[in-house]
């Protein structure tokens, strides 16, 4: 039988690489995002609206996407993006917002698909994380909680769907390119208070942070087809990773946190000093 999948957040980056992917396999793909007019249209693919921040959407998303479906092997939370900005400077609000997107959503969705899953006995929950679910670096913060919680949160989940013949796995981009930079390098500038004491950190950081991503290989689709990979393997890993150096950073931090802290003591530094060079130019 045709197989399906539920994608959040597939109106750009990756969720949108990943709805022309699994289509092209073949793939029964409903595919959400608030902004419709910009997710994929062609054969097997089924736009609908939905804010993951919102349980009514959710629910109507779920409801119409499952009308005359007999079955769904995967839902795929990839629905994201980046609350930057000093800890000190960004509104609790702002806070609250990127929890209720990154985890939460992620969270809400999943339990209106598990009774369906638990009734077919089998399923798929892939959660769209970052490496920055066992980092951290100056300014991301509160998008740094959000991964790490989404990773605790799926590994629980694991533990606990498996006697069901159920997954929920998690993927950890590194530096892709998208939009998701842009984003989160404007909240990051619009979250500095005027006179900020963060002000030559957070350009210092910008600058350094555009010239890594600027070196970055992957593209949406390398992470579409990463997805991909996790949905179809016949048993699949707890963590996937598009590159070795994805894998080998994440790891880094959570075996040498001291090491690690150095680091981004040193990376403190350097952004100071570039916002430094920069006023002297």
């Amino acid at each position: 039988m045709q197989k399906t999948i539920l994608i959040t957040g597939a109106s750009s980056g990756m969720g949108k690489a990943a709805t022309i992917l699994f289509a092209q396999h073949g793939w029964t793909v409903f595919a959400g995002a608030r902004r419709t007019q910009l997710i994929p249209t062609g054969e097997n693919i089924h736009p609908l609206a939905l804010d993951v921040t919102d349980h009514a959407s959710n629910s109507a998303f779920v409801a119409q996407a499952m009308t005359g479906q007999t079955r769904l092997d995967v839902l795929l939370n990839n629905a994201g993006y980046g609350e930057f900005g000093p800890l000190e400077e960004v509104p609790l609000k702002a806070a609250r917002q990127q929890l209720e997107t990154n985890l939460l959503g992620a969270a809400d969705l999943t339990q209106l698909v598990l009774p369906l899953m638990r009734r077919q006995g089998f399923g798929r929950i892939i959660n769209n994380s970052s490496i920055g679910g066992d980092m951290y670096s100056p300014l991301g913060g509160w998008y740094y909680v959000s991964k790490h919680a989404l990773n605790v949160w799926s590994d629980t989940l694991d533990t606990e769907i498996r006697q069901f013949g159920l997954r929920s796995i998690v993927v950890e981009p590194g530096g892709t390119e998208s939009n998701w930079s842009t984003i989160a390098m404007q909240h990051a500038q619009a979250n500095l208070h005027p006179d900020s004491p963060y002000q030559a950190l957070t350009t210092g950081f910008l600058t350094v942070f555009e010239r890594f991503l600027g070196t970055s290989s992957a593209t949406s689709a390398d992470l579409a087809a990463v997805f991909y990979q996790a949905a179809t393997a016949k048993r699949p890993h707890r963590r996937y990773f598009n590159a070795c150096s994805d894998r080998l950073v994440a790891r880094f931090a959570r075996v040498h946190p001291e090491m690690f802290a150095q680091l981004m003591a040193w990376a403190s530094r350097l952004a100071l000093g570039v916002a430094k060079y920069a006023r002297a130019k």
